[in-house]
This record gives C-alpha cells, sequence and structure tokens, in this order.
C-alpha cells in the first residue's frame, strides 16, 4: 500500500542538506523511526550529514526497542558504523546530561508515540527540551502520526500529586496530539521555553488511526506489536497497575487480560452491554513471562468492533471495577516500586489519581466518574486546539 501521508522525516529528506549544514546534529529515534523505504532516520541523517551526525539518543526500551518491561535499563554504547556515541535515556537517569549535549548543536526527535499520557516516549522528549533550554540547544521534531487518531480524547487530567515518569503534565489519558503537537503544548504551557521546531507531516489527517496512513508500521516497544495494541492501550495500560495479566508475555498484549481465578463468561456478561463498539471473546492463554507467567489464565481479549463508539479508558474502568466485584477473594493491587517510585501505588500512577481508584473500589457508577471528569477534559481540549498543526 502507497503510503498516504509524509512523515516528519520525509519532510527531513525533502530539504535536502542544506538548511542543518554546519551544526553538530544529535539524533533521539528508535526502530521505529524509519522513512517509507523503511530505511532508519540514522542512516538517513547520516548519508544527508555525513560530518554533522556527533550521537544518537534512545528512549525506553532501548535503541533496538529490545528490552521487554518497565524498570528494565539499558547501556550506552558506540555505534560499529559510524562511530558515535548512542546514549540510553532510560538507564541509571531518566535525564540527558550536559555532557551528551555538549556533543550537539540541535536534537532531532523521530519517535512513534502511542498517543496514551503513560507512555513515556513524550517526557523523555520534555526532558531533552528542559536541557535543551538550559544549555542553547535546538530541539526539531520530526513529527509522526497519533495512531489512534487526533479527534478522540478520553479520560481524567493527571494530579500533580501523582506526577512521575507515566505521567509528568496534567493531561488526559488519550490525549490526541502527536509528538509535535505536545511537545510545543509541553514546552508553551509549562513555561520549558526550548528553541523548538517541528518538521509537519505532509497528508495526515486528525481523523486518521494508523491503518489510515498506509504507512509500515514498526513497533515502538515490544508489547505494542500492532496498530491494534495501540487502539486498546489507553485503557487496557491499567491493569499493569493490578495482580492481572496484561498480556504481556502473549502475541497480544493489551488486547488479553486475565488470571487463573478470573470467571470470564460473567465479566464478559456484565460489561459488554455496557460498552459500546467492542466485543469481549472468552479466552485462555498461557503467558511467557510477566505476571502468571508459564500458568493458564481464564480471560478475555477485546475486540474493537467499531472504533468511533469505543472508549477505551472508560471501558478498562468497568472491567476493573466489575473484576473486584466478581472477585474479592482473590483481586490485589500491584505494589511498588513501578517506573522508579517506591512508595505511591502503581495503579494511581498510571491513573494519574487516587480519587479515581477509591471511586472504582468504592463501585461508584463509571458513567458518574466519567461525569466527573469532563468538565476539566472539556477545558483541555479548547486549549489544545491552540496547538494543533493538522485539519
Amino acid at each position: 500500500m502507497t503510503p498516504r501521508i509524509l512523515t516528519g522525516l520525509e519532510h527531513f529528506i525533502k530539504k535536502g542538506s542544506g538548511f542543518l549544514k554546519g551544526k553538530k546534529i544529535g539524533l533521539l529515534a528508535n526502530p521505529a523511526s524509519v522513512n517509507n523505504r523503511l530505511e532508519h532516520a540514522l542512516n538517513v541523517v547520516h548519508t544527508l550529514y555525513p560530518d554533522d551526525l556527533k550521537a544518537a539518543f534512545s528512549p525506553q526500551h532501548g535503541f533496538f526497542a529490545q528490552k521487554q518491561d518497565n524498570m528494565i535499563e539499558t547501556d550506552h554504547f558506540t555505534d560499529p558504523d559510524l562511530n558515535i556515541p548512542v546514549f540510553s535515556l532510560y538507564s541509571r537517569n531518566r535525564k540527558p546530561t550536559r555532557e551528551m549535549f555538549d556533543l550537539i548543536d540541535i536534537l532531532l526527535v523521530d519517535l512513534q508515540d502511542a498517543g496514551c499520557r503513560v507512555y513515556t516516549f513524550i517526557y523523555t522528549i520534555s526532558y531533552c527540551m528542559e536541557l535543551a533550554a538550559r544549555t542553547g540547544k535546538e530541539v526539531m521534531i520530526l513529527d509522526r502520526p497519533n495512531p489512534v487518531g487526533g479527534i478522540q480524547v478520553e479520560g481524567n487530567l493527571l494530579e500533580e500529586e501523582f506526577a512521575s515518569f507515566v505521567g509528568r503534565f496534567p493531561v488526559p489519558m488519550r490525549h490526541g496530539f502527536t509528538a509535535g503537537e505536545i511537545s510545543l503544548f509541553f514546552n508553551d504551557r509549562f513555561a520549558i521555553d526550548c528553541d523548538l521546531s517541528i518538521l509537519p507531516m505532509k497528508g495526515w489527517k486528525r481523523k486518521m488511526y494508523y491503518k489510515d496512513t498506509g504507512l509500515e508500521w514498526i513497533l515502538p516497544s515490544p508489547n505494542l506489536p500492532t496498530p491494534e495494541s495501540c487502539i486498546v492501550y489507553p485503557g487496557q495500560v491499567v491493569f499493569e497497575g493490578t495482580c492481572l495479566s496484561e498480556g504481556r508475555g502473549t502475541t497480544r498484549p493489551f488486547e488479553f487480560i486475565g488470571a487463573p481465578w478470573l470467571d470470564s463468561a460473567r465479566l464478559k456478561q456484565r460489561v459488554e452491554s455496557r460498552m459500546e463498539g467492542i466485543i469481549l471473546r472468552p479466552a485462555a492463554f498461557e503467558p511467557t513471562f510477566g505476571k502468571w507467567s508459564g500458568e493458564t489464565c481464564n480471560g478475555v481479549q477485546i475486540h474493537v468492533v467499531d472504533r468511533w463508539k469505543y472508549k477505551p479508558c472508560k471501558t478498562a474502568l468497568l472491567i476493573l471495577q466489575e473484576i473486584v466485584r466478581l472477585h474479592p477473594e482473590h483481586f490485589t493491587l500491584k505494589q511498588p516500586p513501578y517506573e522508579y517510585e517506591y512508595e505511591k501505588m502503581p495503579l494511581d500512577l498510571i491513573l494519574g489519581s487516587r480519587n479515581i481508584r477509591k471511586k472504582i473500589f468504592g463501585m461508584q457508577d463509571i458513567d458518574d466518574i466519567e461525569q466527573n471528569w469532563q468538565g476539566e477534559l472539556d477545558t483541555f481540549i479548547q486549549n489544545a486546539k491552540e496547538y494543533h498543526l493538522y485539519d
């Protein structure tokens, strides 16, 4: 299928080798950073600027997206072909250092985001922007599609008390921005004041999901293997904060959830009739690693049959509440640490709120919980339009 859009990397290629000539270049990238011929951005930039590319940087999961889980760090290394350092921004620290930025004048960022607040790539970008502002460096985002579109925005805004590496700023779980747009939002709204520019896409529309773009999907992290994974991720990620398997260690992470004791038939009955756009298919699976590794889990696979009616955040909260209701004797929360936070509950960090968790466990109606966050969400949606780059 011929791509319907041109990414920011393609825009960069079309500009040729003149506009950054003489600047020392760094590149923040991972395996999904490819052009329409599936050539990696590192090679693309080196071809255009063979004498100016000085360093590369990688986000969580590593430059090759080889690390499976949270708090699994990657090391710095030297690229054997280009003989430049590749700095991990998910190692002993999650932030770049001045010594790293001493090598460059401008940082190019080409990362495929997931469109979800807890996906850490946007915070790696924000830390780079903060250091760039302090050191007088430039940051240029080579923009890519939000894989779940730019129209649907959902969820509560993160509360400041629960800021972490899975949520630095008060945005909803499904934020509706591209990586370029949310970088503009962070830079302005939170006074980072970095010298920031965006190389936009051509042809991307806010209504587009990833499969509408014609681009090949390259998994940006091991547990988002398909565009369908991204569609369910803004909801199903909450199960990372519980004793249930969220499907890690299977071929369909975040689409599967379950545990050996789960009554999948009753769960389907209680949830499916209240949520539009999905079918819950009872399923059994055996994770090869992670929670319940080597044990058969009873669970469900969530099939999205109407992506415009499906509300991933609300659906996941209802599923969670009904599992608590069905299995109070078995259900437990995951305990800290989680993403380098050693005191707060992981579920609270993922939800960005302790109150939401208490309401779920207190059996408050999910419709009421959704209504309670709607006012702040409407304000966010209105403010976000100022940073939209696409129709």
